[in-house]
């Protein structure tokens, strides 16, 4: 099974991390991508880019940092959606056109066209209370690096502006002490944070495709919030998935 993660940009593609995650034994295997089209990272061709690497290589979760939708009318929280309270999450999903802080309105706006954009190519959010029963399943689940980490046990990265070399050699080495992963490349920030927000994709990836070996994974995923679904003609809620130890996964099928 290999996952697709991607941490998002939308000013160049030189900005975008992206790794492609594969579970080898008691190893995970990265192979860092590198995009460098000379065109604008559009909603359109960045779905498109990422849709086709999916299908090169058998991907069936695609794993984004970026909010997949508004908070519910009802969720019982007054201004995030119930994942984003769960993780503390740096921007907030308010009722449909409320985001705080405002400064995070640009790149929401974003995230929501591209959810919908790989909707329309046969990707889906990622619901659960029913086990999918069809191989040919494609979903979109919802990650954020910050919360990876602390989920690991670990310090987050600092920003890139403030990230150092040393603060990612450091990260790196405490990453590997928990999960082994053999990259094809040195990772910089933002191709880093793709790993460690792509890593719970890989025990999803295996639940949903019944496979045998989700027990031997080197790393489990937990979700967090509520499932995701249509409200006065808007997507609300929706899963962030963290990564956690194998014995702590906690995918929730009934």
């Amino acid at each position: 099974m290999t996952v697709l993660s991607v941490h998002l940009a939308t000013r160049s593609w030189s900005d975008l991390g992206v790794a492609l995650l594969h579970v080898d034994g008691s190893l995970v295997r990265c192979r860092i991508l590198t995009w460098s089209q000379e065109e604008a990272v559009t909603v359109i061709a960045l779905a498109q880019q990422m849709d086709a690497v999916c299908r090169k290589h058998g991907v069936t979760v695609l794993m984004l940092d970026g909010p997949q939708a508004w908070k519910a009318d009802d969720n019982g929280f007054a201004h995030s959606r119930a994942a984003e309270r769960a993780v503390n999450t740096a921007a907030k999903m308010g009722l449909p056109g409320t985001v705080l802080p405002g400064s995070y309105e640009r790149f929401v706006g974003y995230c929501l066209a591209l959810y919908d954009a790989l909707a329309r190519l046969g990707w889906q959010r990622l619901v659960t209370g029913q086990r999918p029963t069809s191989g040919s399943l494609r979903f979109l689940v919802e990650s954020y690096p910050h919360a990876a980490w602390k989920s690991l046990g670990m310090r987050p990265l600092p920003a890139r502006r403030r990230c150092r070399v040393s603060h990612l050699a450091t990260a790196w080495s405490a990453l590997n002490a928990i999960v082994p992963i053999v990259a094809s490349q040195p990772p910089n920030h933002n191709q880093m944070q793709a790993i460690v927000g792509g890593l719970p994709g890989l025990a999803l990836a295996a639940e949903l495709a019944r496979t045998d070996i989700v027990a031997d994974l080197p790393v489990g995923s937990r979700l967090v919030g509520q499932s995701p679904h249509r409200e006065g003609g808007h997507w609300r809620e929706g899963f962030i998935a963290v990564p956690v130890p194998p014995a702590a996964s906690s995918i929730r099928w009934k």
